[in-house]
């Protein structure tokens, strides 16, 4: 499910228990870890707009990263519960999402950012401007959640 931040960004939050198997040696989870944890709140959010990995194959345009920034602010430890949000701040030319991981007590531990371009399924040349139906799809949750909120 997604929802409407105070800044109106699209919002979608998962909730996760951290599992024996990310962990490193360290006993933290290992940073590699992570990019999972983004990809899956990613998912729910872009399911919550309407726009899954189902439709963007339909689309004919892919979505790869090409830029991520990360910033490990807390470690996440064995049987932690967080939440892992992601926003999308860009979609008009390319798809900006910001992540959050947050404690139960509402600390910040994780804080990253991803950059995806879109390019054509076949020849993966770049394509100009995101397609109709996400910039459709995004403006239409927009306005939806903005008369909720009203």
């Amino acid at each position: 499910m997604i929802e409407l931040n105070s800044s109106n960004y699209l919002v979608a939050t998962d909730k996760i228990k951290i599992p024996f198997h990310d962990l490193d040696p360290g006993n933290v989870v290992w940073h590699g870890r992570y990019f999972k944890y983004f990809e899956n709140a990613r998912t729910l959010l872009f399911e919550g707009i309407g726009y899954s990995f189902d439709e963007m194959t339909e689309s004919g345009v892919l979505w790869p990263v090409v830029d991520l920034n990360i910033r490990y602010v807390r470690p996440l430890l064995l049987n932690q519960e967080v939440r892992v949000s992601a926003c999308l701040k860009e979609w008009e030319l390319r798809l900006v999402v910001d992540y959050q991981i947050v404690d139960v007590q509402g600390v910040t531990c994780t804080r990253a950012r991803t950059v995806q371009a879109p390019v054509d399924a076949e020849t993966h040349e770049l394509v100009i401007g995101s397609l109709d139906i996400l910039v459709t799809n995004v403006q239409a949750c927009l306005q939806t959640m903005s008369t909720k909120h009203d």
